[in-house]
This record gives C-alpha cells, sequence and structure tokens, in this order.
C-alpha cells in the first residue's frame, strides 16, 4: 500500500507532464494550420502585419526595438528555454537522467538522431556553403507535437515508452542549446558578456549561500537575458544558464525548480509555444512553393527529418545494445524504431534553428527552409502514428490495472 502510495507520488509529475506536453501538441497542430490558413488567404495582409508591428521598450540610453515576431523567437522562447532547464535540472537530480544507467540508452538514441539527419542534410548541400549553415535544422526534434501524436492513441502507449521519448527529447534539446551556443552566434560585444559573465557569477554566489527566494533570480536574470540578447549570443540560453541556479530544495522543504516548472508549463504547453507556431509556420504554398520543395535545403531537411531520425535513433540504439554499451530496454524493439519515426517531427524546434541559420540570408531561404520541415515533420507525424496504431496493443488486449 505505501509501495504504491511512494511509487504514484513519484509518477505524478511524469504523468503531469505527458498530460501538458500532449495536449499542448495538439494545440501546436491547430496554430500551424491557423497560421497556413492566415498565408494563403486575403488575410495574409494582416498576418504579415501582425508579424511586423514595431514593439520597443527604453530605459536611458538602453533600447531594445524588434518586430513582434523577433519578441516572440527571442523574448517568450527564452521563457521556453527556461522551462527546458528546470526540466533538465529536475531529471538529473531526482528525475530517469539521475541514473546513469538509464540514461545510456536515450543519451546514444539523441546522439544518432542528431549526427544521421545532419549529415544527410549536408550530403544534399555540401556544394553551398550558404545552405550548409541549415546543417542543425533536421537534428531538432519537438517533443510536444510527438507527444500530442501519440496522446491520439490513448492508453495503448506504454508510460515506459513516452518516457523513453521525453528523456530522449531533453538530451536532444541539451544538443539544440550546444549548437545554438557554438554555431550560432553572431559578432560578440565584449561589453555584453562582462556584464552577462557578472551575473552569472552573482547567480552562482546566491545558489551556494543557499538564496532560496526566486525574485532576486528572477530579476537577475532579466538583466542577463538583456545582456545575451546585446552580446550576440542568442538571448534564448540565457533562460538555460538561469534555470541551473535556480535551487532545488528551499528550507522550508519546498521545490522552487519544481515549483516554477508547474507553473510554467501550461503557459508554454498552452500559449508560448502555439503562438511561437503560428508566427513561424505561416508559409506561402504556391506553385512556386512546390517546385523549389524538390530543391537542396528543403529536401535535405525533409529526408533528414525522415529517414535521418529513424536510421539514426533505432540504429545507434541498436549498436549501443548489440555491442554492450548499453543495457537491454524493456521497451520492445518495433516500440523504439516508432519512437524514432515519431522524433521526425522537428517542428517548433527546427523552426528555432532554421530562424539563426538563415535570418542574414535573405527571405528565399526562410520560405524554402520551412516548405522542407514541414514536409518532414508531417510525413514523420503521419507515419509514426499508423505504425503505431498497428504494432501497438488493442484495447481489448491492454491488461487491466
Amino acid at each position: 500500500m505505501n509501495t504504491n502510495t511512494t511509487d504514484n507520488n513519484l509518477l505524478s509529475p511524469i504523468k503531469d507532464f505527458l498530460k501538458l506536453e500532449s495536449a499542448g501538441g495538439i494545440l501546436l497542430v491547430l496554430a500551424t494550420f491557423l497560421a497556413l490558413l492566415f498565408a494563403n488567404s486575403p488575410l495574409n495582409t494582416i498576418y504579415s502585419g501582425l508579424l511586423e508591428i514595431p514593439v520597443a521598450i527604453q530605459f536611458g540610453q538602453l533600447e531594445i526595438a524588434k518586430p513582434l515576431f523577433l519578441w516572440v523567437n527571442d523574448g517568450l522562447m527564452a521563457v521556453f528555454f527556461f522551462l527546458v532547464g528546470l526540466e533538465l535540472k529536475r531529471e538529473l537530480v531526482d528525475g530517469e537522467l539521475s541514473h546513469p544507467s538509464k540514461i545510456i540508452l536515450p543519451a546514444v538514441a539523441a546522439v544518432g538522431g542528431m549526427a544521421v539527419p545532419a549529415a544527410i542534410y549536408s550530403w544534399f548541400n555540401w556544394n553551398d556553403p550558404v545552405a550548409m549553415q541549415g546543417w542543425a535544422i533536421p537534428a531538432a526534434t519537438d517533443i510536444a507535437f510527438a507527444l500530442g501524436i501519440l496522446t491520439l492513441l490513448g492508453n495503448r502507449v506504454p508510460t515506459e515508452l513516452k518516457i523513453f521519448l521525453v528523456s530522449l527529447a531533453i538530451i536532444d534539446d541539451i544538443g539544440a542549446i550546444i549548437i545554438i551556443a557554438i554555431f550560432y552566434t553572431a559578432d560578440l560585444s565584449i561589453t555584453s558578456l562582462v556584464i552577462a559573465t557578472l551575473c552569472v557569477i552573482t547567480l552562482a554566489v546566491m545558489n551556494i549561500r543557499g538564496v532560496d527566494h526566486l525574485p532576486p533570480y528572477i530579476l537577475i536574470g532579466i538583466v542577463l537575458w538583456v545582456s545575451v540578447l546585446k552580446s550576440g549570443v542568442h538571448a534564448t540560453l540565457a533562460g538555460v544558464a538561469l534555470a541551473f541556479f535556480i535551487p532545488y530544495r528551499a528550507k522550508n522543504g519546498s521545490s522552487p525548480v519544481q515549483n516554477l516548472e508547474h507553473d510554467l508549463h501550461g503557459t508554454v504547453a498552452f500559449f508560448i509555444l502555439p503562438l511561437f507556431a503560428f508566427m513561424n509556420a505561416g508559409l506561402v504554398i504556391n506553385a512556386d512553393a512546390i517546385a523549389q520543395s524538390f530543391t537542396a535545403i528543403p529536401l535535405g531537411i525533409a529526408m533528414g527529418l525522415f529517414f535521418g531520425k529513424q536510421v539514426g535513433i533505432f540504429g545507434f540504439c541498436w549498436l549501443a545494445v548489440t555491442l554492450k554499451l548499453a543495457p537491454p530496454s524493456a521497451i520492445p524493439w518495433r516500440q523504439i524504431y516508432g519512437a524514432s519515426i515519431l522524433c521526425g517531427v522537428g517542428f517548433t524546434m527546427s523552426l528555432f534553428i532554421s530562424s539563426l541559420a538563415f535570418e542574414q540570408t535573405g527571405e528565399d531561404y526562410l520560405a524554402i527552409d520551412r516548405m522542407g520541415i514541414l514536409m518532414g515533420s508531417f510525413l514523420s507525424a503521419i507515419v509514426g502514428y499508423c505504425y503505431m496504431w498497428l504494432i501497438l496493443p488493442k484495447k481489448h488486449e491492454i491488461a487491466e490495472p
């Protein structure tokens, strides 16, 4: 009795996470179709005008002036990455990733799921130095979208498979963060970097000294975000840095990390990510766009997402278990293969990386990369759902708890 209660308490954060991510994934689909509807109808003028609404904040000589589109990508997405950092910290301290034996297989899967898609994209675009800037676009996985597809299958989906998919996606997010920090950083401002460094040192001192009130962390975090934004390093990384210094356990026994994670999850899943999808997925689909979809950039992205994820994730898992680098998984191989198909849904994360990769190259690149992302993501979503529907146990085959 006590054991079951303890197990339920340990699993409840995971169950809450899965419910929010699954519902958020369905909302992402609706936001995407809405964006495509606006972009391909007489509402396109309103849609384009919405993206370009100028928004400015000024304090003395400090001014941040950007169109609404970039406030969403640089500002609200920093909150998303802050949540990713909180989830990562919780998993490392007290979750699935705190057990080394449970990390190995999702970590190997994540590495394969990033390396092979990037290699496929590079094979398509090797002779074009500008196009090669987008090599990381198919390396990303959209966990909300993938879980949203799984939730359509109800209780036929084992919890272990969902946890494997979540763990893989969190490690994939770490890879995306590293890629953004190293490869998609503009010209650096030394002054802003010094201020950002001082903010990080202040956050570290506060954490070491046991400060467990959140307002000081949030205040320093805002200064950190502004300084990183002005430094040339992408501002979303400030969210990840701040998350790692939020204390996991307060003096009164509560967990600021888990409390913040709980408070932010709904906002991110039901507002920030759908708004990001709506702002970024508005591709005009016409004869030219369809013709361009068979050029190297969109083909590299689509093939990387659809085939690269399958080969990378499933292939690396099989090799790791065969070579005894990772312990065998309790999840059947056919279900791991299904998860590898669904990981081909890059969508929001792929759109985010593409906005960094091609922001200086012109509108044509920004249009055709979206076509590749939509093709690869929707193909992975449809095939992944159909495959899972076929191989997962039917409702009458599921044992009653």
